[in-house]
């Protein structure tokens, strides 16, 4: 079928109406806070990734509501597979992401995660980054010096460790008090527990300090505890 043609040209008033608003709608977008979610998508997080991805998918989802941020999703696996999505404020879009994200064995590329992270803040300001892993892998020395280049830029990390690996867990604390963000653990039996963080996250990403005192829950005085060190 032949597409018909418009049955008359636009007047320079529907014109300038089309772009006021396209250049609203922009502004807007670029006014949201923007929060990074970033996920280890490796082979060790298997046993347990349908589950857990579930719950941070209806977590985040929990968490979401309500504010206004722009999220952008990022994850590694696999052999040198590094994806970061759009920045979206529609949760769905979001979920639906997050439900496409699937295990593959590899090694963690966390340092390729915070180059990723220092980038889009330089292009826009980035008011949290949320890292959601287990283990690390790579040189805890060069992964200490990029956290501490966020927290010079006002970037903190939010790292919340599945597990207790050590050297990890020694590593992501250090990583959360340079960029001046906060650590916690959590595990399959401690969901509420990380659905508060999330929530929490989102209201400092939201609004700052402030924001988290006004919450009052307890994953808000959980990163309270290590924001006001």
């Amino acid at each position: 079928m032949a597409k018909q043609l418009p049955t008359r040209p636009a007047s320079s008033t529907e014109i300038d109406s089309f772009l006021r608003k396209r250049n609203a709608i922009s502004t807007v977008r670029e006014q949201q806070p923007r929060l990074l979610f970033c996920l280890d998508a490796t082979a060790s997080r298997q046993p347990t990734w349908d589950r857990a991805c579930h719950l941070q998918r209806d977590m985040f989802l929990a968490a979401h509501q309500g504010t206004t941020l722009s999220v952008q999703l990022c994850y590694y696996r696999g052999f040198n597979t590094f994806r970061s999505g759009p920045w979206t404020s529609d949760s769905q879009q979001l979920a639906a992401e997050m439900g496409r994200v699937y295990c593959e064995g590899g090694h963690t590329q966390i340092q390729r995660m915070l180059r990723h992270a220092l980038a889009e803040h330089a292009k826009a300001p980035v008011k949290a980054l949320v890292f959601i892993g287990d283990a690390m892998e790579e040189n805890a020395d060069t992964l200490c010096q990029l956290a501490g280049e966020c927290g010079i830029r006002q970037l903190p990390l939010f790292i919340f460790q599945e597990g207790r690996l050590a050297d990890a867990q020694q590593c992501f604390r250090t990583m959360a008090k340079l960029s001046k963000g906060a650590w916690a653990s959590f595990d399959q039996s401690s969901a509420d527990t990380l659905a508060a963080l999330l929530g929490a996250v989102a209201s400092y990403a939201s609004g700052g300090v402030a924001a988290l005192e006004r919450q009052g829950t307890q994953g808000a005085k959980l990163l309270l505890e290590q924001l006001k060190d």
